[in-house]
């Protein structure tokens, strides 16, 4: 049966859970590998795939959505991409920041669509050029904002994507590792699900990012705090510090002192999910969870009540 199980990321609306599993499923028994296992067998390792959820109707080609800088009109999608932006600038000396002109257009304050766009248009020059996106297009990185938005807006595709998610959950599963948007996806699923876990590992996760996701959690955060799922031991955030989705890489402030934050280096491909998957350091806290014994299962319900009463829980 299951004892891990992977939940990915935007940008996979045109595969299949079988594809990605070709890719994902290697590199994360390689990095238990790495880690002085112990390693699980492939048909011990799931993917909990959404990725279909976002495709549209009727697609009959892998190309990307046609989307250019007009199509971010969501106040959401705007804020998230400034949010992008700035973090690129912070971590790449060769992209200019949101006060610097770019070359499709000067930024200024917004305060009109006219000058949105130019805003819109300078974020994309900035972030196509950063060296962790060379390659990226226009359309394809604002395909995965979408993406990040919908699942916060859409009930109907949070829904489904979480119940994908549990549907690969076992009494066997000791380890969920979520990549990107999949973070927010598992969360969510294991603080709404019967199912208990004993380790959660986020990579590259934008939990932190407090207006535009944490703020939005189910169940939503309690003066800040955000719960901590029920049943579950350990939980390690993996974030590169080069990574622009992981804006807030350090999780422990807004989940409580149990996470357990640590950086990686992947290179140039910063937010790459198998550059995550084959970091000793992800391999470590996978076999740490596949190892640990039932009986150090952490007490959530407990601990909210020590935090409501001014303890020094780890959140809610």
């Amino acid at each position: 049966m299951t004892k891990v199980v992977f939940v990915h990321g935007v940008g996979k609306q045109y595969l299949s859970e079988d594809s990605l599993a070709r890719d994902v499923v290697p590199e994360l028994r390689g990095g238990t590998r790495l880690a002085d296992g112990p390693v699980p067998t492939a048909e011990e390792v799931g993917v909990a795939f959404y990725g279909d959820l976002f495709r549209p109707a009727g697609s009959r080609s892998a190309a990307d959505e046609p989307f250019d800088a007009a199509d971010v009109v969501d106040d959401d999608e705007y804020d998230l991409l400034m949010a992008w932006w700035a973090q690129a600038a912070r971590v790449d000396p060769g992209v200019p920041g949101p006060d610097c002109g770019g070359t499709r257009g000067a930024v200024g304050a917004v305060g009109s669509r006219a000058v949105r766009l130019r805003a819109v248009r300078a974020a994309l020059d900035a972030l196509t050029g950063a060296r962790f996106l060379t390659g990226v297009l226009d359309r394809a990185l604002i395909g995965d904002l979408k993406q990040m938005v919908r699942y916060l807006t859409d009930e109907d595709i949070r829904a489904r994507a979480r119940a994908r998610v549990a549907a690969r959950l076992t009494p066997k599963t000791r380890v969920v590792v979520a990549h990107s948007l999949g973070s927010v996806v598992a969360y969510e699923t294991l603080c709404n699900t019967s199912h208990r876990v004993d380790t959660l590992v986020t990579l590259g996760s934008p939990l932190g990012m407090r207006a535009l996701v944490h703020d939005r959690l189910r169940p939503a955060p309690i003066e800040g705090m955000g719960w901590w799922p029920q049943g579950l031991r350990a939980w390690t955030n993996i974030a590169d510090s080069g990574d622009v989705v992981a804006v807030v890489r350090e999780l422990r402030h807004t989940f409580g002192e149990r996470v357990r934050d640590v950086v990686v280096d992947n290179g140039s491909h910063m937010h790459d999910a198998t550059r995550y998957l084959t970091a000793v350091e992800t391999g470590t806290a996978i076999v740490a969870g596949l190892r640990a014994d039932e009986s150090d299962r952490f007490d959530a319900r407990a601990e909210a009540l020590r935090w409501a009463a001014g303890g020094t829980g780890s959140g809610e």
